[in-house]
This record gives C-alpha cells, structure tokens and sequence, in this order.
C-alpha cells in the first residue's frame, strides 16, 4: 500500500502590481518549501489576475486561476461603473473556482484584485491571513480584516489604523530573492557602459514608471549627467514617449549624456545589476521598492507619489527617513538645485553613506517570506514544524 503524503491546499490573492505579485510568489515559494521538508504535499494556487506578472508564479511552481480583476477609484470615474461588473463577475469566478478547490487556508496581499475573492473565502469559511505592506493600510485589507485570523504587518504603525483584536505581528515585506547576494559594483557599472569610478544614480518609479520624474531627468539631464552617471528605469508604458523626447532634445547636439545616462523601459533580469551598479537610488516610495533598497542597504532619496491611496506612499517614505536611510523630497520640492545637492551632501559624505545604507539594512526584514510562511503553517493551519 502506497502512503501519499497529505495535501496541503493554499490559495493566494492579491493586487496586480509588482508590489503584490512579487511578495506573494515568495511567500507561495517558502510555503511549498517548508511543507515539503516536514513531508506534506503543497498545491499553491493564486486566484487573480497576474496581468504581466503570470511567469512570476510560473517560475515558483504555483498555479494561476484567473478572477477578473476590480478597482474602486476614490474619485468619480467612468471605469468604476464598469468594475462593479467586473467585480460581480469576479466574485461569482471565486465562488465557482474555490468550490472546486476549497483551500485550508488563503494568504492576501489585499489590493484591488482580492477583494472578489475574499469574499468568496469568507463565505466558506476558509482561514484568511492577510499582509499589509504600507505604513497605512489599503481599503481591501480594512474591509476584510475583521474576518481575518491573523494579520502580518510590514510597518508597525498599520496596526493602529486597523482596529481589530485580530492576532498582529510584524514580519517586514517579501523581497524577491533574485535580487539578493550582490555581484561586484564596479563590474555593475560597466555592465551598463559606465565608468567604474565615477558614482551612479540609479532612478526607478516603481513597476509602472513614474512621469513626473521622467519629465524631471530630461528637463535637467545636462547638469545632472555633468556630475553624475544616471541609470533610469522610464516604466514599460512610458519608455517610448520617453525614447522620443530623448531623441528629440539631444539630436545633433553633443553633451555629458553621451555615456553618462542610461534608460530601459524595465530591469526584467537584470535589476540585481543595476541595483549593484547604484551608488544612491531615487525612487518612488511603494513598499515593495522601499524593503528592496533596505534589503539591499542602499542610500535613497524618496519622492512619494502624492496620489496614492490613503496617501500611503508619503507615510511609508516619512518612516524609512525616520529610521535614518532615506531623504524624502516631495514632489513639490523635487527641484534641480535641491535634487542636485541632495545627491552631492550623500555622495561626498562616506560617514552619512555609511550610516544611511545601515540603517537601511536594519530596517529590512531578511526572511520576511520565511517568517510569514512559518506563522501560517504554525498558527493557521496547526501544523508542527
């Protein structure tokens, strides 16, 4: 007689950005990994919409189950009249698709593509564990934290906000672990066609790409490029906008940026490197960026979207300043001279440097997806490790 080790189900759901998407591969990852090693059988499954971001899971082993995906906009918007459709049609796909599969437990990033599918969960019953990565916590994770069994912080001031008895703990944000162990710097550099000695500044918007600091790089691009080697990721979406007015500016004209600025639309592989490449980073302050750059103990200076929701993106920046490794310049303030000499007073000081990239490693949580996995599998499903 065959034994067959136990099948644990696990379903997944969350978002649709990079901020979602990565932390819930890792921790689908960790699970998979720590039931096997205690001789369980994983089947980790996300129901959402993956959007671009579908061979994330792929390459962790977890399978996709696509439930329409449903905003709801703070602010009058046509699209919102549509998305109660497909928020409809979302929750009746959970309803069918979680029959059928009836996890033991379901982890969430929260986010606009989870809500159809929690509820979904609640109805039946099934044990919710939810993660909120930002210093104040997302409409999804408020509405559904009441039915929730235990709920994992990022940033410990979200507990506040969320006024339930629900179990908190505090366990960081998921990395990707592609980025993690760096290469040489100096090899980084001329990876990307620079000059191993001289510093670069590495600007990123996040997954999507940020406009505005786009717009900023190439309005200042020749005393930026005068001081400094610049990589910049313009986001898929803005990249040829981008490309022209690049183009359009610098056509017949010679200047610093010949082999001082560098963009690409997306670091899809190669976002270790240009991470390692880095000497300061300027970037958009979401959570999944933020734990990044600590994991990585890198020197930032923070522009905070000012539009996101619940304002969250100027709350997490103010705490990773708060713990001494980051500066935060709102957009209001995001001007050439203070820009400029904000590089220059980190660059030119290896002491503030040093501090600021240790800083930036104890506010990172390592093994942030291990410790989640651990607490769902220990105080969710009861299993002993």
């Amino acid at each position: 007689m065959s034994h067959h080790p136990r099948k644990i189900r696990v379903a997944l759901t969350g978002g649709g950005t990079a901020g979602h998407i990565y932390p819930l591969a890792a921790v689908g990852r960790a699970l998979a990994e720590n039931l096997t090693k205690h001789g369980l059988a994983p089947d980790i499954r996300f129901f959402g919409d993956p959007g671009p971001y579908a061979e994330e899971f792929a390459t962790a082993g977890i399978r996709v189950s696509y439930i329409p995906a449903s905003k709801w906009r703070r602010y009058f918007d046509i699209d919102n009249f549509f998305d109660i459709f497909n928020f409809i049609r979302g929750v009746i796909g959970s309803f069918w698709k979680l029959f059928f599969f009836m996890p033991h437990v379901c982890f969430s990033k929260g986010g606009p593509g989870a809500l159809a599918v929690l509820s979904a969960t609640r109805f039946y019953n099934i044990p919710i564990v939810l993660h909120e990565s930002d210093a104040v916590p997302g409409l999804t994770n408020r509405i559904t934290a009441k039915s929730a069994r235990l709920i994992e912080l990022a940033f410990p001031s979200a507990a506040g906000d969320l006024k339930v008895k629900t179990p908190m703990h505090v366990v960081g944000n998921p990395v990707r672990p592609e980025i993690l162990g760096g290469t040489d710097p100096r090899a980084a550099k001329i990876e990307f066609g620079f000059d191993p000695e001289q510093p670069v500044v590495l600007v990123i918007g996040g997954s999507q790409g940020a406009e505005r600091i786009n717009a900023f790089i190439l309005e200042h691009l020749t005393p930026l490029t005068e001081k400094f080697q610049i990589l910049h990721q313009t986001g898929t979406k803005n990249f040829e906008t981008h490309h022209n007015q690049f183009i359009f500016l610098t056509q017949g004209k010679d200047g610093p940026w010949k082999n001082r600025y560098r963009y690409v639309p997306y670091f899809k592989g190669n976002l270790k490197n240009a991470y390692e490449a880095a000497d300061i980073v300027i970037s958009r302050a979401g959570a999944g960026s933020l734990f990044e750059l600590a994991a990585l103990g890198k020197p930032a200076i923070l522009v905070p979207l000012p539009e996101s929701a619940n304002n969250h993106q100027v709350q997490n920046a103010y705490q990773y300043e708060k713990a001494g490794a980051g500066i935060v310049l709102e957009e209001e303030n995001f001007l050439p001279s203070l820009v400029l000499s904000t590089i220059e007073k980190i660059l030119n000081n290896p002491e503030k440097r040093a501090a600021m990239a240790e800083a930036a490693q104890k506010f990172a949580t390592p093994n942030s997806a291990e410790i989640i996995a651990e607490d769902i599998l220990r105080n969710v499903l009861h299993i002993n490790l």
